[in-house]
């Protein structure tokens, strides 16, 4: 099972639309609380969505299952990117942690090799600037 905790874009809107989660203390020890009684309940991966780097280091310094981060700081033990953020066709605000690997690219199949190209020789993608 695969347990999702930060931004849940299912779920927008009754976290007060898309904004950075667990910024503040009390939402950091209750996620970091709730991503080990997942692990505890059975979860076999942690995904952690647009939070605060430091955040996204602790929980993944606090369980023992692989934790994903998608915005998340470079501590966690893989990285991800939605498609359409690497394709550049995100509708609306692009978050801060989306890097755009159409740039440059001649179509969709290079930017999809680019982006696995920088996975293999960048280690974490996830420079400061990408970060909360």
């Amino acid at each position: 099972m695969c347990a999702h905790l930060g931004l849940k874009p299912q779920s927008v809107h009754k976290t007060g639309g898309f904004r950075v989660q667990g910024r503040e203390r009390e939402g950091a020890v209750r996620m970091l609380a709730e991503a080990r009684a997942l692990e505890a309940a059975g979860a076999d991966l942690l995904l952690l969505e647009c939070i605060p780097a430091s955040l996204g280091r602790d929980i993944t310094q606090g369980v023992q299952v692989p934790v994903i981060g998608i915005g998340a700081g470079p501590d966690t033990n893989g990285q991800i990117l939605v498609l359409y953020d690497i394709l550049d066709i995100t509708a609306g605000r692009k978050p801060r942690f989306v890097r755009n690997f159409m740039t440059g690219a001649a179509d969709c199949g290079a930017a999809v090799a680019r982006y696995v190209e920088a996975v293999r020789t960048a280690g974490p993608i996830r420079p400061p600037e990408h970060c909360f």
